[in-house]
This record gives C-alpha cells, structure tokens and sequence, in this order.
C-alpha cells in the first residue's frame, strides 16, 4: 500500500491480518494497540480521506521499491518486512531451516568467545565438524 492512511479497529474486523506500507500511517499509537502486526515507513499526520483510499484489492503492487504479488508471503518482524514470491515459498522454507540452525550455533560459538572470520560466512572446515558435532549433540555445546 502507498501513501498514509489510518488503521483501525474496522480493519481489523474486516478480516485483515496485518499491513505493510512503505508510507505512514496515522494514529499509530492506536495502530499499535491493535491485535495485527503493523508495518510503516512512519508516523504521519492525518491524511485526506478523500484523496487517500483504496482503489483497489489482489492486484500487483510496488511498496518500498519492492513488486508484491497476490498469494505472495509476507513476512515481518522489528528488523523489517520481506517479501516472498508465492512459487519460491517452499524453496525458501526448506533452505532457511537449516540456516536458522547455523546462525544459533553461530550465536553460541561467538558468545564462547569465537572469532567471526571463517564461521560465518563458514568458510572454515574446522566450524563446520564443530558444527556437525554440535548438531548431533541435539544443538548443544
């Protein structure tokens, strides 16, 4: 979505789950009190409802620069918003286990004291048999 706008409760009883918009939005106190993750470039001032309105739903946009596609997967936490095309989907979910599985041995090998170079990226064999060990140690060192 573009442009600012304000989220309330009538969304949300609309049935929609969450929104990303790389503009602003208005009240966003009360935006953040609302049972839906909330995406926003930033706060805005309040905005002409009549120039500001959907025009539209389930059609290809660009928010932040980004092409957005219906079905697409969108997925957001406090570091940002990414967008996963819908036919990549299952592809990304199988290569993301495994690498959330590395960066906790990452995690745990730097608060021990490792040296970053050659554990991540691994590009060191050494990390990656301590790696391996840990693994099959049910992740733990």
């Amino acid at each position: 979505m573009l442009g600012k706008f304000r989220i309330d409760r009538r969304a949300f009883l609309r049935g929609v789950a969450g929104c990303v918009t790389d503009g602003g939005v208005r009240d966003a106190e009360g935006a953040c009190q609302l049972e839906m993750p909330i995406f926003t470039a930033k706060s805005s001032a309040p905005t002409n409802l009549t120039k500001h309105h959907a025009v539209d739903m389930n059609v290809p946009i660009s928010c932040g620069g980004v092409p957005v596609y219906p079905g697409d997967i969108i997925v957001g936490d406090m570091d940002g918003v990414m967008v996963i095309p819908a036919h990549m989907a299952d592809q990304i979910a199988e290569e993301a286990e495994p690498m959330e599985e590395y960066e906790a041995f990452v995690l745990e090998e730097v608060k021990r004291g490792v040296p970053i170079i050659g554990l991540y990226p691994a590009t060191d064999p050494d990390h990656l048999e301590r790696f391996e060990a840990w693994k099959a140690k049910g992740g733990q060192q």
